[in-house]
């Protein structure tokens, strides 16, 4: 049988997907850019910071493979190699890593040749709002926008640790947002209310949310009789915590006015309608990057049809 739709208009109308496709019927949406948060994108679908993003080689390809826009590893005021290993765990669906934020900080810009004119937003992090500026200020002339890392669970002194606090949020925001490219703030699910500091970067002049950053967690060997990673907490991400990231992205959509940008256990193209339905303009895509290189291909493929309806239509309806 055929499923039906609502859609914010309050039209019923019908969508199926092709007849070999593993999902018996879906929305599709129509192919073509899109404009998020300030950022020219080729479609909806982004490469998450911290995968495939420590190289220009690397993000060039994952461009060449489907994604709209790719977010570079997060960059910070100094080099730094990150936390003693193991850094990353597998399990059946999720992963634990502590990577401790290892980056070329301005060295970055060296690896900036393949990307000139694409669609990246650099992702950085600091330990002040001045540090925040500083970092920015280095790649001003290069990035299509920035992502404040304000949410990494893993970092002492740096992420949530500075991402819980709203007035600091607001504050890193500012001084970035100042510089006059487009701002995004990616925040922490580690805390009471995700809704106070998403506020709190949109008054600082964020021009999208990002929802959501890892969850902290762990895990222990009873082998070893020791934690799994060698900084013993670390972010938890994939499949199993696409729940909490739809849950972020909804509370989010009904409290601010700027896009929200969806993060966190996205693996097909029905997550992607899910997560727009849920308040999300945009999708960012990481740990299932790991498993699949062509990830962006298999999605776009299922989700985009020259028939198909413009996103718009469907973004939040899951509200109405």
């Amino acid at each position: 049988m055929r499923s039906k739709v609502i859609l914010k208009n309050s039209l019923w109308k019908w969508y199926l997907l092709p007849k070999d496709s593993n999902s018996l019927y879906m929305i599709r949406l129509a192919p073509g850019p899109v404009e998020v948060g300030g950022v020219h994108l080729a479609n909806h679908l982004l490469l998450a910071a911290g995968v495939l993003g420590t190289t220009g080689a690397s993000l060039a390809r994952i461009l060449n493979t489907g994604a709209g826009g790719v977010v570079t590893k997060s960059l910070g005021p100094r080099p730094f190699p990150g936390h003693p290993g193991p850094c990353i765990a597998a399990f059946d669906g999720y992963m634990l890593n502590a990577m401790g934020l290892p980056n070329p900080s301005r060295g970055f810009r060296d690896e900036w040749g393949p990307l000139r004119g694409q669609p990246v937003i650099v992702s950085i992090f600091g330990g002040t709002p001045e540090e925040f500026r500083t970092v920015a200020g280095w790649f001003i002339d290069l990035a299509a926008g920035f992502e404040l890392n304000l949410s990494c669970p893993h970092a002492e002194g740096f992420g949530s640790a500075l991402g819980s606090d709203p007035s600091i949020v607001e504050d890193c925001t500012r001084v970035v947002a100042d510089l006059g490219l487009p701002t995004w703030v990616k925040l922490t699910p580690n805390v009471t209310d995700i809704v106070e500091i998403g506020i709190a970067a949109q008054d600082g002049g964020a021009t999208a949310l990002v929802a959501i950053n890892t969850l902290k967690g762990m895990r222990i060997s009873t082998e070893l009789c020791r934690p799994v990673l060698g900084n013993r907490f670390g972010g938890v991400s994939g499949s199993a915590i696409f729940p909490v990231s739809i849950r972020c992205v909804y509370e989010l959509f009904d409290a601010c006015s700027i896009p929200i940008i969806g993060c966190g256990g996205i693996r097909t193209a029905s997550d992607v309608l899910e997560m727009i339905m849920a308040g999300a303009s945009a999708v960012q895509i990481g740990s299932a990057v790991m498993e699949d290189e062509h990830i962006f291909q298999g999605i776009a493929a299922e989700l985009y049809s020259p028939t198909g309806i413009n996103a718009e239509e469907i973004l939040g309806c899951a509200h109405d």
